[in-house]
């Protein structure tokens, strides 16, 4: 394992940020959060907790590289977490509050074109990571780096996801952060040599007091993947091989109906392991490509199996 001596995390006061700078400090990384606040976290209840005095808080809009570009010049890699499920601003405070009737009106509502929403899929999904990437590109190097033509790439690892929210959620979701992996990988394949891009697909992120509606989901789903996983193997490959015919693609973005047998059967993950597996990902110079739930549980060492879900990419050797 290579020193690895600071780590920036683009979004590291939200939900999925905060358990990447929590992982970071524990295995004695130095941490600079980049937020569009630039406040340390809070929880819920608005505590903040004694681990955010370590980390180094600083403000910068994701969409604009010269408002963060100067951070990222050292750094060993960078984690990017910001994103959005849903385009109504208000999402993430019912999901984090329990508000569950918020969330369904949201789901549910129609949209009104003449109100376009301050921020879309487009922008926090796709574009605010290729601009980080392009800044991660831009910037110096850290000393070890710069001294040793053999020093480990500098990884980029971008918080992405599994198929499994459609048709409940636009698959304008999907297709942002599938169009950023492979924006990124575009970016990223000029310098192998100094770069390499890793990202993960979470299905199901919960926490029981931090976003108390994941629990039950993750409970149900955990069941339904666990059933599945103990189904033979031929009649797994049976029933994908007869959703993956089913009509709907569109584009390089299958039916709907995929997504929902994913949904049963992705095992949920707890934020921390998210959190964990990033920077696993950042600091073993062995891992490029997409992990995903199964694959990133292994990283962190917790729960190895043999199998991979469907039509992921496995961890390969740099």
């Amino acid at each position: 394992m290579s020193i690895f001596p600071r780590l920036v995390v683009v979004g590291g006061n939200g939900f999925i940020g905060s358990a990447v700078c929590r992982s970071a400090l524990a295995r004695g990384l130095q941490v600079t959060s980049i937020s569009s606040s630039g406040r340390p976290y809070q929880t819920p209840k608005g505590h903040t907790p004694a681990w955010t005095a370590k980390v180094d808080w600083q403000k910068g809009d994701a969409l604009k590289p010269e408002s963060f570009a100067q951070h990222l010049d050292g750094a060993s890699g960078v984690v990017h977490t910001i994103g959005i499920l849903l385009e109504d601003a208000g999402y993430k405070r019912a999901v984090r509050d329990g508000d569950a009737p918020y969330l369904l009106r949201t789901l549910f509502a129609d949209r009104n074109p003449l109100a376009p929403p301050e921020t879309t899929y487009e922008m926090m999904n796709r574009d605010s990571a290729l601009r980080v990437c392009q800044a991660f590109i831009d910037s110096a190097p850290p000393a070890e780096q710069t001294a040793s033509s053999a020093a480990p790439a500098r990884p980029f690892v971008f918080i992405s996801a599994a198929d499994v929210f459609r048709p409940w959620i636009s698959t304008r979701y999907i297709e942002t952060k599938r169009a950023a992996e492979r924006g990124i990988d575009q970016l990223l394949s000029s310098h192998p040599e100094r770069f390499r891009g890793v990202y993960l697909r979470p299905g199901l992120v919960y926490h029981a007091h931090h976003r108390p509606l994941s629990t039950p989901a993750a409970v149900l789903v955990d069941f339904t993947s666990t059933l599945h996983s103990s189904l033979p193997d031929v009649l797994r490959t049976s029933l994908r091989a007869a959703v993956n015919q089913l009509p709907g693609q569109s584009g390089d973005i299958p039916s709907p109906a995929v997504s929902i047998a994913n949904a049963f059967t992705t095992p949920p993950i707890h934020v921390d392991h998210v959190g964990s597996a990033a920077v696993a990902a950042c600091v073993a110079e062995d891992i490029r490509g997409v992990l995903d739930v199964r694959q990133m549980r292994e990283a962190i060492g917790w729960r190895p199996t043999p199998r991979s879900s469907e039509g992921a990419v496995s961890m390969t050797s740099a």
